[in-house]
């Protein structure tokens, strides 16, 4: 059996059993400002120990403003992100030098791109903008791959009244069943492709098992109590269906103060612990009691 996956918290990796599992999708599930991205730097920063790569960061947010993960990478752990130009039309070569940690693929356009408050014009402009920088996303992916990142933290999926309102879930099947969970040469068939032939032995020699490439989706929800995103958030059965493990995060009310708390609401194919667990966030992050 291959060994589970930190979190990059302790504790966490207890109430999961020993960690996540290799190759599975995570979903974590909460309000803005509950420490969502906090956790994801965990999980990135835990890649440094056991794969020796942090994880790749893709920011599908199209607000006006980042999640801060560079700020967070900092605080934290004295790391400094480098970012990828989203705008530049290609990256360099595949396979040569290391990657850029995030990419901010949708720009922050300053909206959120939801299907219903665009009209016909905006939504055919959206696809053409996205079809124009979609190489980009499977190159972004590939050279991390290649690199050895086998963790990818996915953030800045905003509130939807239905799955098939967001680009952004789109987005992320895209990136989950056509990138990480694709075999090594038919993922460089897709980004190489007219030179996929002349880079043949580049792709065999730097080849690695997609079966390890793992997924923390970060998905920012209208509710901020725990109590009704325990209720609500499994109800989503698109979003969270094909999740192996959802993380919530939310407040709760205790002793007549507010405070937050951490529930495993799903862990598939192994143990998880039942008890909500309190934690608080300082500048080392999240502790989780």
């Amino acid at each position: 059996m291959k060994p589970r996956i930190s979190t990059g918290i302790q504790r966490l990796d207890e109430a999961l059993g020993g960690g996540l599992l290799p190759g599975s999708l995570t979903m974590v599930v909460g309000a803005t400002g509950v420490g969502k991205t906090q956790l994801g730097t965990h999980f990135s920063q835990a890649g440094q120990q056991q794969e020796r790569h942090t994880a790749a960061i893709i920011d599908l947010s199209s607000r006006g403003d980042s999640q801060n993960h560079l700020g967070y990478a900092q605080r934290m752990f004295n790391q400094t992100l480098q970012i990828a130009d989203p705008h530049r039309g290609d990256l360099e070569d595949a396979f040569s030098g290391k990657p850029e940690d995030v990419l901010p693929f949708l720009g922050y356009r300053g909206r959120r791109v939801l299907r219903s408050q665009m009209d016909g014009d905006e939504w055919h402009a959206w696809q053409s903008e996205l079809n124009r920088r979609m190489p980009l996303l499977f190159r972004f992916v590939y050279r991390h791959l290649v690199h050895g990142t086998r963790r990818f933290v996915i953030d800045g999926i905003e509130p939807q009244q239905a799955a098939s309102d967001s680009l952004q879930l789109d987005l992320l099947e895209l990136i989950y069943h056509r990138m990480l969970r694709q075999e090594h040469d038919w993922l460089a068939r897709e980004v190489l492709r007219q030179d996929f032939l002349k880079h043949q032995s580049d792709v065999a020699r730097r080849a690695y098992d997609h079966r390890e490439s793992l997924a923390m989706v970060l998905v920012t929800t209208k509710q901020t109590m725990l109590e009704e995103l325990i209720t609500e958030a499994l109800s989503d059965g698109d979003l969270m269906a094909g999740a192996n493990t959802v993380i919530i995060l939310g407040r709760q009310m205790q002793a007549g103060r507010l405070s937050r708390g951490l529930y495993v609401a799903k862990h598939r194919g192994s143990f998880a612990d039942e008890s909500i667990l309190p934690f608080d966030i300082n500048d080392a992050g999240i502790q989780l009691g």
